[in-house]
């Protein structure tokens, strides 16, 4: 199985001059859909077609995952209060068929990063990056390893 882990572009700061907003509210910032659509141009090109899409219900992971432009299903087991075990659920790790994307939140993507290869401890997933984890079947010795970690940075439009 595949599982990628893509942490949500840079979005607004909560401040004490929208003290309305919440923090399910907050959007991306100009550089964060500069961050989206750099990093969603390289995913395009490498995610395949039956890739399962759960966002979490949040305003910065919905926008980060517009900029994919390919279909999602919003999920708040992904979500600001989810844990690494709701994300494990929610893309039925280690048993589904098809890839699984998750646009989510720090910290909890990165315990998923922990639980999964323990040798990152305390893994934290920079805003607009991503994590693409594999584990390969085996009779009886599955092999989970990090396939790719990629940056907006790194992605020439």
């Amino acid at each position: 199985m595949d599982l990628i882990l893509w942490r949500h572009a840079q979005a607004e700061m909560l401040s004490e001059e929208l003290p309305s907003k919440t923090d399910g509210e907050r959007k991306l910032t100009t550089k964060g859909h500069k961050q989206a659509a750099k990093m969603a141009l390289w995913l395009g090109s490498v995610l395949p077609d039956t890739t399962k899409i759960l966002v979490s219900p949040s305003q910065r992971t919905i926008q980060t995952a517009n900029a994919l432009g390919r279909k999602y299903k919003i999920v708040p087991e992904v979500g600001t209060e989810s844990t690494a075990d709701d994300i494990l659920a929610a893309c039925n790790w280690p048993h589904s068929k098809e890839p699984v994307l998750i646009i989510g939140h720090q910290p909890h993507l990165g315990e998923v990063v922990t639980r999964l290869i323990p040798s990152y401890q305390h893994c934290s997933i920079r805003k607009g990056n991503v994590w693409w984890i594999s584990q390969k079947e085996s009779e009886d010795n599955p092999a989970t390893f990090l396939k790719a970690i990629m940056t907006p940075e790194l992605i020439v439009k």
